[in-house]
């Protein structure tokens, strides 16, 4: 081996390859097979992507840390994983026709001389782009009390350092730092052109509540997940979900700002039905033409991301991914991406 591969790169190889990365381990499972023989499912990420290996009894596990290197026991070295930068030396094997990459080697690094933020994902899209684009999304809002709330929101509630650097999603989709901010901005300027289109057709649609339900149906995330540097869900997340989140965070900014009744309810009933269908978790579905126009857009922003993600998993043999419980489906590169 006579480098350190991305994951896209490890990805293309073909069976019997071997191969040597460095990543930041986001899943850390500790299994036992039906001979009782503890072995470990890790899913290493870089900037790349996410490697799903396992490691097996007979592997190495090695601690670096302040230039030593000995080996240690994964189960009694009091060392955490997930989260936690590492290198790995591996081969790929098949196992019911199935690729499968096996880690030999796992080197605990040294977490200073290798930061974990180091091999977490971003935004590929120019963070400068996102951020101007969502403020000159705001100044396309024609009505000046909606517009004030929602700069108001952002801006004087100090949600913007947060928000501009957060995760959208865990997984599934824009689960990196950035993904927030390129979803809500991906997702208000899908929504502002179906509603121009629609406003073409005679579509008594409101562009301001568009742009300013898009801009704000997501904030519940903020509270939904953490990074640490992983997005990880919080208590809250769980128990209470993005959605309800964002829904109480609007309702206690539009009483502190003073936004008008009528607003509030325009703009929270697009934060409570963006999800389109109760079964996908929005206490209500949506019944005003903004609030169709963003669920829309944010379902297509979703699958689109999901697509591009499964299909940049896929290594070089196959054009079809696997079953999909997620999206219900299994989906297919298409003709133009190759």
């Amino acid at each position: 081996m006579d480098s350190i591969l991305t994951i896209r790169e490890i990805k293309q190889l073909p069976k019997n390859s071997d191969f040597e990365a460095m990543g930041i381990v986001s899943k850390f499972t500790r299994r036992v097979d039906r001979n009782s023989n503890v072995f470990w499912d890790i899913t290493l990420s870089d900037p790349t992507g996410d490697l799903d290996g396992k490691v097996w009894p007979a592997s190495s596990w090695r601690n670096t840390q302040g230039g030593d290197n000995f080996p240690i026991d994964p189960d009694n070295c009091g060392l955490r994983f997930e989260g936690s930068s590492v290198r790995i030396e591996g081969h790929i094997a098949e196992f019911r026709d199935l690729l499968q990459y096996n880690f030999d080697e796992v080197w605990y690094l040294d977490q200073q001389d290798y930061p974990p933020r180091a091999f977490t994902k971003r935004s590929p899209v120019e963070p400068q782009f996102l951020e101007e684009t969502f403020i000159n999304l705001i100044a396309e809002i024609s009505h000046k009390p909606l517009r004030d709330f929602v700069d108001a929101v952002f801006f004087k509630h100090n949600l913007w350092e947060k928000f501009k650097s957060w995760p959208a999603a865990v997984t599934l989709h824009h689960a990196y730092t950035g993904g927030l901010l390129e979803h809500s901005v991906s997702v208000a300027l899908g929504a502002r052109d179906i509603a121009k289109h629609y406003r073409d057709f005679m579509i008594p649609v409101n562009m301001d509540l568009v742009i300013a339900g898009a801009l704000l149906h997501d904030i519940g995330k903020l509270e939904a997940y953490s990074v640490s540097p992983m997005p990880q869900v919080t208590v809250a997340g769980t128990a209470i979900e993005h959605i309800t989140l964002g829904y109480n965070m609007l309702i206690r900014y539009a009483e502190i700002e003073g936004l008008d009744h009528d607003l509030t309810l325009a703009l929270g009933h697009i934060l409570i039905s963006h999800h389109g269908r109760q079964e996908y978790g929005s206490p209500v579905v949506p019944v005003t033409p903004e609030a169709f126009i963003v669920s829309a857009a944010d379902d297509v922003d979703f699958k689109l991301s999901y697509w591009k993600s499964q299909i940049d998993a896929l290594n070089g043999q196959s054009d079809v991914t696997d079953y999909l419980p997620a999206i219900e489906r299994r989906l297919w590169r298409g003709i133009f991406t190759k």
